[in-house]
């Protein structure tokens, strides 16, 4: 577990219970999607009442002081609606390419398997000076959640911090986070 900034024994206790559960409910899947990786199926974790509490706490935990909290698509939907109501803020859906109506903000980044685009809407919320929080599943090479954070800051937001439940180390995507602050509940 990583976090930037302050630790507090509160902030500690509750990434230690996060951690906890997602290491022991996260399902191991060899070779899958293709021979060779090995899928982490956090869908466990999320099912379990107790896992998934300890999961919201967490990222709520690191996410203190944010105004917004921006949910990655598409499980990170499910995080950051929970840490936001535990932070008591708004949350904003950083959507795929081609599921919001225009204007739209969009950023475009390169994986391992092609390129994708997140986008947000052009006209609402107003992201001017808000700080916003980021959160998604898993890091691994940081495509995705970097292209988040760019395309929230360009549309005026203050990223604040990013986050994620679980980072896979030996893709190297938390060297991609200079600019933002990045907490892991779990590394791998």
């Amino acid at each position: 577990m990583d976090t930037p900034g302050v630790s507090t024994p509160e902030l500690a206790a509750a990434l230690d219970r996060a951690g906890e559960a997602v290491s022991r409910l996260t399902r191991w899947c060899e070779d899958f999607p293709t021979s060779g990786v090995r899928f982490a199926d956090l869908t466990p974790v999320f099912a379990d009442s107790a896992g998934y509490r300890a999961v919201i706490d967490g990222l709520a935990a690191a996410g203190t002081g944010a105004d917004v909290v921006a949910g990655v698509d598409a499980r990170g939907f499910l995080l950051g609606g929970g840490a936001a109501l535990e932070l008591g803020c708004g949350v904003l859906a950083v959507r795929k390419a081609g599921k919001l109506p225009p204007p739209v903000h969009s950023e475009s980044y390169s994986l391992e398997y092609g390129a994708a685009t997140l986008e947000i809407p052009c006209d609402a919320p107003d992201l001017a000076g808000r700080r916003v929080f980021v959160i998604d599943d898993v890091l691994a090479t940081g495509g995705t959640l970097l292209a988040a954070a760019d395309l929230l800051t360009r549309a005026g937001a203050e990223v604040v911090g990013v986050a994620v439940v679980l980072e896979i180390e030996e893709l190297g995507g938390r060297a991609r986070f200079d600019r933002y602050p990045l907490t892991s509940l779990v590394r791998v």
